[in-house]
């Protein structure tokens, strides 16, 4: 089941300058900075009521948010949705043949079980499924 929008990840070239939007103009408050070697990325996130926003910053120029920036500049990245199950999900998307970039989950910041949906199937949306 999916319980409510996680977090909105938005794709930034620095997140010391991007925090700068959220803290200074916005004011809101970073609740930590993470890397995570495995994805080439540099996370920050930053509450808002019940969700999150996540700062994605590249930390290889073969990163997949480098590759974002190329292509699109910086911006919204994904949608992360909440879900009780993630291998539930997983499966039951299987078994509706939605294309996944991720078929079995992964460890994401702040150890999160990820999987991402294929925005092919999606209408453009890259999702993200989070278990936490």
């Amino acid at each position: 089941m999916i319980e409510k929008i996680d977090h909105i990840g938005v794709a930034v070239k620095s997140i010391q300058e991007s925090m700068k939007v959220y803290t200074e103009i916005l004011g809101l408050k970073i609740t930590g900075i993470e890397t995570i070697e495995e994805q080439k990325v540099k996370t920050a996130f930053i509450p808002i009521g019940e969700s999150e926003i996540e700062l994605l910053e590249s930390t290889a120029d073969d990163g997949p948010i480098a590759k974002f920036i190329e292509k699109h500049g910086e911006g919204v990245q994904h949608i992360a949705l909440r879900v009780n199950n993630i291998d539930q999900k997983l499966e039951e998307l299987k078994q509706k043949d939605v294309k996944l970039i991720d078929e079995k989950p992964r460890i994401g910041a702040g150890g999160a079980k990820i999987a991402f949906i294929h925005p092919k199937d999606t209408k453009g949306v890259l999702i993200e499924l989070c278990e936490r």
